[in-house]
Formats: structure tokens, C-alpha cells, sequence
């Protein structure tokens, strides 16, 4: 375990084994830490960190990592985060691999660096799909729990800050249909099937990217098996393109 300090930002995260980088970007809504992964289908970090770096963080005011609260906080802020974690690590490219608000939040990293992403799994990602109120809700518990911690934010400022996370009409928040027609990334989707991560946005993920691979049954039992094999068979596919490109 250690911690990166970026100003007033601490970051948490978690440094396992050696090999070609992996950022883990956790489940948990606002709350995304890397204890989430524990709770998961399967734990990417024990599968992997016998042949990756693997890094699993907290994000700002989740798990073990504190920041202070602005009226300007949104999703580009936890991805300058992510990129300063991963250049304070000396990690020039590296596999993403996120569940829940993890699929936006590499997305954002996608489209803040893209020649730093040599693959990217989308675990069952959130998405708007007339979903709204419950990403509203999600950020008003968090927001609830932490707020007297925050004296510096007023009323105003968390407004705004849910309003940037939560407001617009991208079907992934942050990112459009568009756009990811235009990530030439590899990428593999799990599909989500719930409230919070709705069919609809995996599907819109892997039907507009050029260069992704979809898993439709992946939770349990022999499927869970085959998806982990198709998963790790993925990434060595994508970091032997990055070693024989150098």
C-alpha cells in the first residue's frame, strides 16, 4: 500500500507484482475504492498480479483517498488524477480494466491519452438510460457521508459538482456515441443488466467501437471461468501488439 500526493490530492492505491502495467479502476459509484474488487465476480488483482503490475486505487474521497471539494470537480478531474498516479509510477502505457463508473472513467482516460492505453475492459459500465434519479442518489448518499468533512464546499459547490457528474445526456456521461466510434483502443465489454449499469450502454460501447470484443454471460459458474480465461487471454494478446510495436 502506499499513497501519491498531488498538491492538496492524496491518492491511494495498492502496487501488486511486476510485468506490464494495470490500472484497476474499482466498482462503487462516487465511493470507487479498491476494496470494491473484493466483492466482485473475481478479483482481477489475485487473478493477475503473478504475470502484470497491477495498481488498484482509491479514488479522490473514496476508500483512502482524500481531496478537497470544488464547484469545478468532474470527471476530468478523477482522470488528471488517474494520469498523475500513473506518471508518478513511471507507467508510459498501460492495460485499463474498470467495473461500474470504472467504464467512464477509462473512457475519460481514452480520450485524454490515448496512445498511453494499450487495451481497456469495461466491466458492466454505468450508463444513462432513463436512470438518472439513481446516480443522483448514489452521489447524494456519498456526498452525505463526507460533507462535514468538506467545510470548504458549500451547498452550491456540491450541486454543481453532481450536476457535472450526472447532468448531461451522454449515454456514458462524460463520452458520447461518437466518440467512441473514434477509440481505435482494443477493448472488452462485459455486459451489465441493472439500474445502474443498463444493457443499453454496454451494447452502444461495443456496437459503436471499431476494435472491441463483447462477453454477454460472465457472473457465474462456468461462464465466470470462461470469461476470466478470455480476459486474461485478452490482455496477453494486447501486451504482446505493445512489445513487438517497440
Amino acid at each position: 500500500m502506499a499513497n501519491f500526493t498531488r498538491g492538496s490530492v492524496d491518492i491511494h492505491y495498492d502496487d501488486y507484482g511486476s510485468g506490464f502495467p494495470l490500472l484497476l479502476i474499482a466498482p462503487g459509484g462516487m465511493r470507487s475504492a479498491a476494496a470494491f474488487w473484493e466483492q466482485s465476480p473475481w478479483n482481477p488483482i489475485t487473478q493477475l498480479s503473478d504475470r502484470y503490475r497491477v495498481i488498484a486505487m482509491d479514488q479522490r474521497n473514496a476508500g483512502r483517498s482524500t481531496a478537497p471539494v470544488s464547484a469545478d470537480d468532474g470527471w476530468a478531474t478523477y482522470t488528471a488524477d488517474q494520469l498523475a498516479l500513473m506518471d508518478h509510477l513511471g507507467c508510459e502505457q498501460f492495460h485499463l480494466a474498470g467495473m461500474c463508473i470504472g467504464g467512464p472513467y477509462i473512457m475519460g482516460l481514452i480520450q485524454a491519452a490515448p496512445e498511453r492505453v494499450a487495451s481497456a475492459t469495461l466491466f458492466q459500465t454505468i450508463g444513462l438510460d432513463e436512470n438518472r434519479h439513481a446516480f443522483y442518489d448514489i452521489f447524494d448518499d456519498w456526498a452525505q457521508a463526507i460533507r462535514d468533512d468538506h467545510p470548504e464546499a458549500d451547498e452550491a459547490a456540491w450541486d454543481q459538482f453532481r450536476s457535472n457528474m450526472y447532468d448531461g445526456d451522454n449515454f456514458l456521461f462524460n463520452v458520447d456515441r461518437d466518440f467512441v466510434a473514434t477509440v481505435q483502443t482494443p477493448l472488452l465489454v462485459l455486459l451489465g443488466n441493472d439500474l445502474y449499469h443498463p444493457e443499453s450502454s454496454s451494447r452502444i460501447v461495443h456496437d459503436a467501437a471499431p476494435n472491441s470484443t463483447m462477453i454477454e454471460d460472465w457472473m457465474d459458474g462456468s461462464a465466470r471461468t470462461a470469461a476470466m480465461e478470455q480476459f486474461a487471454a485478452f490482455l496477453a494478446e494486447h501486451t504482446s501488439a505493445v512489445s513487438n510495436s517497440d
